[in-house]
């Protein structure tokens, strides 16, 4: 087994008390402005801007620092269209036969339905696939550790910097999603995560009327 090798932790060379309060602050200024949006305009946004939010995702944490995932970035409106066909079917399902009272009661306020136009509007969708195991050039298998966990750090991390960038986001996540394997060539060692939808929000886009729960229903200091 070979020794672990270790590096130097790069520091921010202003980081002090006042400074961390004020990053703390600001930031959380711009995060509590971010919403979910079903309302996308066909406005295009450049491939850098995507790339450079992927690679943020990609400096995540995970187990073992496996990095189990895989992003595939739909931007072909064939494809996209493959798979808001798709996802529909789903999603009649789910509202038609699958979902509890209970379940529905919940989405109400939200004013959700089968209908995902925004699948085809946006100009871009990102299928997020995680990874039970790895593969070695010959073929082996490697199994990754804390995949959930990772990944859903890892999407976290797109999220928020999708909208650093200005963009609107939405996670969509139509069950079963295994068509996304299909559409998108994926193979069985990956699972679909989330499909993330992104671009700018239409003009008039509205979004529900919510609220978010406070820091003390959240949170418990010891």
């Amino acid at each position: 087994m070979p020794e672990p090798r270790f590096i130097p932790l790069q520091r921010r060379a202003d980081v002090n008390s006042e400074t961390i309060a004020e990053r703390a602050s600001t930031f959380y200024d711009l995060m509590r402005a971010r919403r979910t949006v079903r309302e996308f305009a066909a406005t295009p946004v450049a491939r850098e801007v995507i790339e450079k939010c992927l690679l943020v995702a990609g400096s995540a944490p995970s187990g073992a620092n496996l990095q189990p995932w895989h992003f595939v970035v739909v931007g072909d409106p064939a494809i996209k269209t493959r798979i808001r066909q798709a996802a529909e079917v789903e999603e009649r399902e789910f509202y038609e036969q699958r979902a509890p009272q209970e379940w529905l009661d919940a989405l109400a306020p939200l004013g959700t339905d089968a209908n995902k136009p925004f699948l085809e509007t946006a100009p871009y969708l990102i299928a997020i696939f995680s990874q039970s195991y790895g593969l070695l050039p010959d073929g082996r298998k490697v199994k990754n550790y804390y995949v959930q966990e990772s990944v859903g750090i890892a999407t976290g991390m797109l999220v928020t910097a999708l909208h650093n960038a200005g963009l609107a986001s939405l996670t969509h996540t139509p069950s079963p999603m295994g068509f996304l394997n299909e559409i998108l060539g994926r193979p069985a060692n990956e699972k679909p995560f989330l499909l993330l939808v992104v671009g700018h929000p239409a003009e008039n886009a509205m979004v529900p009327d919510i609220t978010r729960k406070s820091l003390a229903e959240t949170t418990t200091f010891r």
